[in-house]
């Protein structure tokens, strides 16, 4: 089996545990795309014991507020689909209203060409935002 997900996902570490890998995705266009990982590999919330389920969702809340205070977005979209990679893994997405395709879901055809966005330190605002929560 060759799953780009059992091993640690690309993207800037922002927290990991024994369960999980939290990670400041490299998604040009969206700054701040996190995607919370979870480490052994299963394709459904339901092959997760409840505990298991309750720690992934408490981390995918605690990255969707840390992107929220850091970045202050219009709205954040927590998506998990694993159509393509079948490994157990919530997106956390902040969406501004002059992205390419907000409100469309970011995999839908873009709408605009997006403003370039910098974000100096992000991912070290968003550990910081982390450990405070």
């Amino acid at each position: 089996m060759s799953c780009e997900l059992c091993r640690q996902p690309a993207g800037d570490l922002l927290y990991q545990n024994d369960k999980l890998w939290l990670v400041l995705a490299d998604e040009p266009g969206y700054p701040g795309f996190c995607r919370v990982v979870w480490k052994a590999h299963v394709k459904e919330m339901t092959d997760l014991s409840s505990d298991e389920r309750q720690h992934l969702m408490d981390w995918v809340w605690r990255a969707e507020a840390a992107v929220r205070q850091v970045m202050q977005p219009a709205k954040v979209n927590l998506a998990s689909l694993g159509n393509v990679v079948p490994h157990l893994h919530w997106h956390v997405i902040p969406r501004f209203e002059d992205d390419a395709h907000f409100p469309s879901p970011i995999w839908a055809a873009p709408r605009r060409e997006a403003p370039a966005r910098a974000w100096p330190g992000l991912a070290d605002r968003l550990r910081q935002a982390l450990r405070a929560g």
